[in-house]
This record gives structure tokens, C-alpha cells and sequence, in this order.
């Protein structure tokens, strides 16, 4: 007897993965050297309180990653705050979510681009800036064009190697306080406040793109379906995740304070790199050298995989309907890459490395992410407070808290930051109105 094709069950993924796999994953996605890229941007705005601004952008993080962890128990399958929001709220705020996201992932490749130009400029300075810069744009693209991806065991071996040179850093710091440096008294305690340097609009500016550090632990929540008792694993791994990075970005940056005492910023020609040289003062050549190579190469896989993701992005947002499908949909018939968003994201990144400096993409980059992290706090308030009979520990502070920290983090970020990222919104509503009203048939426009 044939069994009928109705009898047959629908393929399910494979609930495997544990708490421990979990945490690792979230991890790898925002790397042990998070915070090394940011330090000197950080440095210059926070007046030196670098350490101090990693640990309050923990606090706002450790909210939002509850709010995260619960929504995925309700939407197990969807793991995105555009959907979260879209769901709970409404279908504009979803896309005013969509569309600052959508920022974030244009954004990425090009502060990538920047930095490793940077990086390379450190090894080779004879050969300017915008030589490196257009040969990283294309670097990226020409490899998104043949369809090569990094895939998690390639970023599992990085995250490792990462960690490695991360222990080494530290017995250098450690040798270099014990031995030179020698702190005595206060000096130990001025990483977190220095009377002489202290500003609190600056420290609050500086934590808005400290916030960068633990940009990724979102992701977590795209793993609901193959977790076991994602209800409860998700929201402890992203939790755990945030606190981890947060306690080691902490000590990185506190030792590289104490061999570096701040008086005053870092020029512009180091800004970018400055904890590498930060690490020549700690290690000499050879420590210099070492971590400027796992910084490059860190730094040239996520800018890959960030153009990658944008192209994915615009790709699902045509196919949603959001942009024009005849462009954004068109895939390359012999590899399905979809070749016209990758040279879109190619055209911008390489505009964006001549316009742009990393400090102010990255809080460009923040300004999107603070966004989806007020929404999905929202969300998570709407849901837990008003439509589930669902009992959660303090269902509405934590929600609120996240919301009201992350909305005043959002308002320090640098003016000329927020006046490009409403320009931003404003350019993602126009097109929404248009695709609305363009066509009597539109339908509301998703993103995937």
C-alpha cells in the first residue's frame, strides 16, 4: 500500500541544540574582540571612560535580550524584531523597523571597509587610503559574486582564534601593569571615572556607539526551531551572551586604560586602529602585529557576510513587495546569487568609505539598531502586558526599563548621526506611501 502524499510529515528541523550551543553560536556572532574595533572612537567621545560606557551599554542590552527571548517564545519561527513589531503593533511600525534594519545592514560592509583599510595602511602605509579602501569594496563584492559565504564552522575557528590572541593580549597587559606601568592608588579605579575628564552628555554619546559591541546577539533568536525548550533557552542564552560579551569587552578595554592613560584623544591617523597601538605600547612589534591581523581578518568576514546579508535583505524585500521586484528579485541563473543587489551594496559601500568616517557610521549603524531595540521592547510590553494571560517575571518593568534606557541612549547619539537617520526614515516612508498608493492592488509591503 502507497502511504499518500497528505500522510507524509512535513520536515521539521532537529531540536539539538542546548543552552551551552547556544551561547557559543551568539559568541562567535559578535566575536571576543568586539569592542577593539570601537576603542578609539569611543576614547575620543567618552573622554577616556571607555570601560565605563561598555558596562551601561550592558544594562540597556541585558533588557532588550529578555524582551528578545520572550518574543521568540511567541513567534518561535520568525526570530526578527521587524516581525515582532509588525505583529504586536503595527504593520508601518514593522516596516519603520524593516527599513531601519535595512540601514544597519548597508552600513556594516562599509565601516568593515573602513577599518580594515585602515588596518592594511598599518602594514603597508605607502599606499593611500583610497587604494585600500576600493580594493576592500571590491574585494567583498567580486567574492559575493561567485556566492562564497563564511559558514558557521569557518566562524566557529575564527571566534576561537580570536580568543587565543585575546589571552595572549592579556598576559602582555598583565606583564606590562606588573612590570612597567605599575598603577598605584586611584590609577586602578580612573578606566571608570576620572574627575579631570568626566562629562555626562559625553559619556552617554560614547555608550551610544559603545552599544556597537554587542550588535548580533539578536541572532540568537533565529535558532527557536532547533533548540531544545526554546521558551526558556533563548532568553537565557541571549542574556548570558550579552553578560559574557559585556564582562570580557569590559576587561579588554580596562586593561588597554590603565596602559593608556587618557589625556587626550587619539589622532586622527590612529583613531580607527587605535587599540593595536594600544597593544604595540603593551607587546611591542610582535603584539601589534598579531592582533592587527586578527582585527583585519575579522574585520574582512563580517564586511563579506555583511554584504551578503544587505543583498539578502533587498532581496526579501522585493519579493515582499517593499521594493520593485523586477530589479531586487533578479537572481544570477548559474548561482542564485542575487547579482544586482550585491553591486547595489558594492555601489554604496564604495560611496560610503569616501563619505563616511567609521565614528560616524557607527552611530549611523546604532541609530537603526536602537530603533528595532525600542520596538521590540514595545512589543514585548504590548504582548506581556495588555494580550497575554501569560505570568512573566516583572513582564512590565523589564520591557519598560529596556525601552526607556535604549530610547535615551538613541537621543545621545551624535546630532549630525540622528539628522542622516530620520533623512533615512523619511526616504523609507516616502517609498512606502508610494508603494501604496502607486497601486490600487498594492498589498502591504513584508520583510523576510
Amino acid at each position: 500500500m502507497q502511504t499518500l502524499e497528505a500522510d507524509v510529515p512535513a520536515p521539521q528541523l532537529k531540536r539539538s541544540l542546548k543552552l551551552w550551543h547556544l551561547i557559543v553560536y551568539g559568541i562567535v556572532i559578535i566575536q571576543p574582540t568586539a569592542p577593539m574595533g570601537i576603542y578609539g572612537v569611543v576614547n575620543n567621545v567618552a573622554r577616556g571612560h571607555v570601560v565605563t560606557t561598555i558596562l551601561i551599554a550592558m544594562v540597556a542590552m541585558l533588557f532588550t535580550a529578555v524582551s528578545y527571548g520572550r518574543m521568540a517564545r511567541i513567534y518561535p519561527s520568525a526570530g526578527s524584531a521587524y516581525t515582532y513589531v509588525g505583529r504586536e503593533i503595527n504593520s508601518l511600525a514593522g516596516y519603520v523597523v524593516g527599513w531601519s534594519m535595512l540601514m544597519d545592514y548597508l552600513l556594516n560592509p562599509i565601516i568593515c571597509a573602513i577599518w580594515c583599510s585602515a588596518a592594511a595602511a598599518n602594514v603597508l602605509p605607502n599606499i593611500p587610503y583610497a587604494a585600500w579602501a576600493v580594493a576592500f569594496v571590491l574585494l567583498f563584492t567580486l567574492l559575493n559574486l561567485r556566492g562564497v559565504k563564511a559558514s558557521g564552522q569557518v566562524n566557529a575557528i575564527l571566534a576561537i582564534g580570536m580568543s587565543l590572541v585575546v589571552v595572549v593580549f592579556f598576559a602582555y597587559a598583565i606583564r606590562y601593569l606588573a612590570l612597567i606601568a605599575r598603577p598605584i592608588g586611584g590609577q586602578w579605579l580612573t578606566p571608570f571615572y576620572d574627575p579631570t575628564a568626566f562629562s555626562p552628555s559625553l559619556l552617554l554619546r560614547g555608550t551610544s556607539i559603545a552599544v556597537l559591541t554587542y550588535i548580533g546577539f539578536d541572532g540568537i533568536s533565529t535558532m527557536s526551531e532547533e533548540v531544545e525548550n526554546p521558551r526558556r533557552n533563548i532568553m537565557l542564552a541571549t542574556v548570558f551572551t550579552c553578560l559574557i560579551i559585556g564582562v570580557l569587552s569590559a576587561g579588554e578595554v580596562y586593561v588597554a586604560q590603565l596602559a593608556w592613560p587618557y589625556h587626550g584623544p587619539f589622532p586622527d591617523a590612529q583613531v580607527d586602529t587605535a587599540y593595536v597601538h594600544v597593544a604595540r605600547r603593551i607587546g611591542g612589534s610582535f603584539l601589534f602585529q598579531l592582533l592587527n591581523a586578527t582585527l583585519l581578518i575579522a574585520n574582512l568576514g563580517s564586511g563579506v557576510a555583511a554584504q551578503f546579508g544587505a543583498a539578502r535583505l533587498l532581496y526579501g524585500m522585493g519579493r515582499g513587495g517593499a521594493l520593485p521586484q523586477r530589479f531586487f528579485c533578479a537572481l544570477n541563473p548559474k548561482n542564485s546569487i542575487p547579482r544586482n543587489n550585491v553591486l547595489l551594496v558594492g555601489a554604496v559601500t564604495l560611496i560610503g568609505v569616501f563619505v563616511l568616517t567609521y565614528e560616524r557610521g557607527a552611530e549611523l549603524l546604532n541609530f537603526g539598531a536602537f530603533i528595532a531595540f525600542m520596538g521590540v521592547n514595545a512589543a514585548a510590553l504590548i504582548h506581556y502586558r495588555f494580550r497575554s494571560t501569560e505570568k512573566v517575571l516583572l513582564r512590565t518593568t523589564i520591557p519598560l526599563a529596556g525601552l526607556i534606557v535604549s530610547a535615551f541612549i538613541w537621543l545621545s547619539l551624535g546630532r549630525n548621526a540622528q539628522i542622516l537617520g530620520f533623512t533615512w526614515i523619511a526616504l523609507g516612508l516616502g517609498l512606502y506611501w508610494l508603494r501604496r498608493n502607486g497601486r490600487t492592488d498594492a498589498a502591504t509591503p513584508t520583510f523576510e
